[in-house]
């Protein structure tokens, strides 16, 4: 399956690898399922650090050398769909759009504007749910 991950499960994976968000990260990218990100990702990762947690950005660095080689970095279109604008957050949607191109089968957030704006395609999963998922 492809799975693309948001920011906050970035975020979250880095910070706590052993929790339920670092788990759910590991699934999402080790083989037979694929994780995706898009350049969006990596540039918020760098803001929320640089302003929350400037003093862990070392930590932000070691995650995403480790992280990145079990990532396929996939575009962002300029041009919205239609589907985009039941995400509240307007900064959520090229991720949205990001993950529908790349043909993602889940979109993993625990972001509410995702979990609750009635998308199904993507199927939209918060960590707790993918790690109970059966593949």
């Amino acid at each position: 399956m492809k799975i693309f991950l948001d920011t906050n499960i970035l975020f979250s994976a880095a910070l706590n690898p052993e929790g339920t968000v670092g788990r759910a990260f590991f699934k999402a990218v080790v083989s037979p399922n694929v994780g995706l990100i898009c350049r969006q990702n990596i540039d918020e990762l760098h803001r929320i650090f640089l302003k929350k947690i400037p003093h862990k950005i070392e930590s932000l660095d070691a995650f995403l050398a480790t992280a990145l080689p079990f990532l396929k970095i996939v575009p962002i279109p300029e041009i919205p769909v239609e589907t985009e604008s039941l995400i509240r957050d307007k900064a959520d949607r090229p991720i949205f759009r990001a993950a529908l191109i790349a043909n993602a089968d889940i979109l993993l957030s625990g972001n509410k504007d995702f979990l609750e704006s009635g998308i199904t395609q993507p199927r939209i999963m918060t960590p707790a749910d993918f790690i109970q998922l059966q593949e």
